[in-house]
């Protein structure tokens, strides 16, 4: 089997509950994302997708995927999408780092390779480990009265873990995570999520203030050592996310002991065969795993899903439905979700069945 063709699709995705607002104005109001469609002489077609939360999040924008895709698909026709390492060497040699461009590119040949293969995606990442994924919702940063709100609504509507957005006025903080904390549940799953937003001073601050809140505290700090500094002192279990941005970079979190828990995004890593790579690596270290990305709809979203139900159960922390998250549809049956759980679709590779007609005109193509 040889790669045929490749399309490459421009969706803009707009929030369903509008901006999304992370701490010091950071605000988007869409996934800009990129689909990626790949056809072999078989008449397979596999689909990828990446869509960075704008341009403030991680070391991706969307006007870099739009150039970068067009720059590095040439050189996959012919070649054997199954051979999905060979793929990734042929990627990172012919394009020298972004590794969020390549991430769509990889997805759509898992996809084609498990169609190939007539088996979900999940069976070739290791197997299913359990049905369904607990998934979580985010309390964006606002108001006392905004965030006690929705954190109500989100509890209301039957999901018992949240994740508050913190990395702003450390004095602000500490009022809006006792605020959510106090409008919920007890026994309800807390994460604090600083977006590394923190220096460790401040982080520090939040912490000793916050001592009698049950919560999992989320890169409070840009780098492995800043944040390896604060767990020193921490009485809670840290996760860290942006900090993993790569397999060396997850050793040496690991040889350090700077997390208990990581957070594992497909396109910054550089896409599904990197994220499995790291994942099962991880697991085999002790760690607790969530696997998500930075944004997207139904192809992302089955992405994570299969990574994250191939995911041992035991240590896996939770999943999140990006593709509840906006208001445009790109494909049908899309991961199921059930009160806070999310499942993989039916069928093979990714199970979604993508309408092109859903992505308007390609901006680029080849073959």
């Amino acid at each position: 089997m040889q790669i045929k063709s490749i399309k490459a699709y421009h969706v803009v995705q707009p929030f369903v509950d509008g901006p999304y607002r992370m701490s010091k104005g950071r605000q988007a109001d869409a996934f800009d994302a990129v689909i990626v469609a790949i056809t072999a002489d078989s008449g397979l077609t596999g689909w990828g997708e990446m869509a960075p939360l704008g341009n403030f999040y991680s070391a991706a924008f969307p006007a870099g995927t739009r150039a970068g895709v067009p720059e590095i698909a040439p050189h996959l026709i012919g070649h054997d999408p199954r051979g999905l390492a060979r793929i990734g060497r042929l990627m990172d040699t012919v394009f020298k780092g972004h590794p969020y461009i390549k991430s769509a590119l990889d997805m759509a040949c898992w996809d084609l390779a498990a169609r190939a293969a007539d088996v979900p995606l999940v069976t070739l990442l290791g197997g299913k480990e359990s049905d369904m994924a607990e998934t979580y919702r985010v309390v964006t940063h606002g108001t006392l009265d905004q965030m006690a709100a929705l954190a109500k609504r989100i509890i209301a509507e039957g999901c018992r873990r949240l994740q508050v957005k913190v990395g702003g006025n450390v004095h602000d903080d500490i009022e809006r995570v006792t605020t959510v904390a106090s409008a919920v549940p007890k026994g309800t799953v807390i994460f604090c999520d600083a977006n590394a937003g923190w220096t460790p001073y401040q982080a520090r601050q939040f912490a000793d203030a916050t001592r009698g809140i049950d919560y999992t505290f989320e890169q409070p700090c840009t780098t492995i050592e800043e944040n390896m500094s604060v767990r020193r002192m921490l009485d809670k279990p840290m996760v860290l996310d942006e900090s993993v941005t790569s397999l060396e970079a997850m050793l040496e979190i690991n040889r350090l002991g700077a997390a208990d828990g990581l957070t594992l995004k497909i396109s910054r890593l550089g896409g599904v065969t990197k994220t499995r790579q790291i994942r099962d690596v991880a697991v085999d270290l002790g760690f607790m795993i969530t696997v998500e990305d930075t944004g997207g709809a139904e192809i992302d979203t089955a992405a994570m899903a299969h990574l994250s139900l191939s995911t041992p159960e035991e240590r896996r922390l939770h999943a999140i439905a990006f593709h509840e998250w906006v208001t445009v549809r790109t494909a049908f049956n899309a991961p199921p979700v059930t009160g806070s759980h999310m499942g993989i679709p039916d069928g093979p590779g990714l199970g979604i069945d993508v309408d092109p007609s859903l992505l308007g005109k390609p901006f680029f193509e080849v073959g």
